[in-house]
């Protein structure tokens, strides 16, 4: 997906994670009616698990609500069981695809070599990647979250990116579902390092990269976390099981 000449919008994007089963069409459902009768500043999409990936496509058809899939292979096919590629997102109805999400680099044990490769795949798969990077909270309290985070994004970014649409979410591991969240200077600190790196990498391009902040997101924090200097949406989880959350996050940018 090629970049738009324009600053990219901010983007709130809802990671429903391993949850949701039909029923749960009826939440997107009312996020995209109620974004057609009160249009949102930010873009927003819905990243649902893989058995619902083509439905919600096509509960919300003709919305501004974009749709992607959790994760991607590194292939465009092949003798990967259980797995799912570019392709086969974009076939289902999918525009998006997050990539390098804490829970895949600890549960699965992803490299930064391997997101690299999934957010080639999903460039050539013709997906907009939203790349995530994150510390621990060990590597925190020991001084090191910048120059982890920043040497994980360096790491995850391949040169295939230049011109291409992306999006960055930092995602404090230890404020995760966890109800913790990084406090406003913290995330502050963080995103200017990041913007850093973009610059650095991307010239130009690197100066407008959304970079969204994820970790215990929720109504009641949205506004402030937002309105922070160079925070460019929210990668939300439980929040955005649920249209009524979920819409006044959105509401918030």
């Amino acid at each position: 997906m090629t970049l738009s000449s324009t600053t990219p919008r901010p983007l709130i994007a809802g990671n429903w994670k391993m949850n949701g089963l039909a029923a749960a069409l009826d939440e997107a459902r009312a996020v995209a009616a109620a974004l057609e009768q009160r249009p949102a500043s930010a873009r927003v999409a819905i990243f649902p698990p893989s058995t619902l990936l083509h439905r919600l496509a096509e509960a919300v058809e003709g919305s501004t609500v974009l749709v992607g899939g959790q994760d991607c292979h590194p292939k465009a096919s092949g003798a990967h069981t259980g797995d799912i590629s570019a392709e086969m997102i974009g076939d289902a109805g999918g525009a998006m695809v997050i990539v390098g999400h804490s829970e895949r680099r600890t549960d699965h044990g992803e490299t930064c070599q391997q997101v690299a490769a999934k957010v080639e795949a999903a460039l050539a798969g013709d997906l907009e990647p939203v790349i995530c990077v994150g510390e621990s909270l060990e590597q925190r309290q020991a001084g090191e979250a910048v120059s982890f985070v920043v040497g994980q994004l360096r790491n995850s970014l391949p040169d295939s990116l230049q011109g291409k649409a992306f999006n960055v979410a930092y995602e404090p591991i230890w404020a995760i579902g966890t109800g913790h969240v990084a406090s406003v200077d913290n995330i502050i600190e963080m995103h200017a390092a990041i913007r850093a790196e973009l610059a650095t990498r991307f010239g130009e391009q690197g100066r407008t990269i959304p970079i969204l902040y994820g970790g215990s997101v929720k109504p009641e924090n949205a506004a402030e976390i937002l309105a922070a200097p160079e925070v460019g949406g929210a990668l939300v989880g439980g929040a955005s099981l649920k249209a009524k959350d979920f819409l006044a996050i959105i509401q918030a940018a």
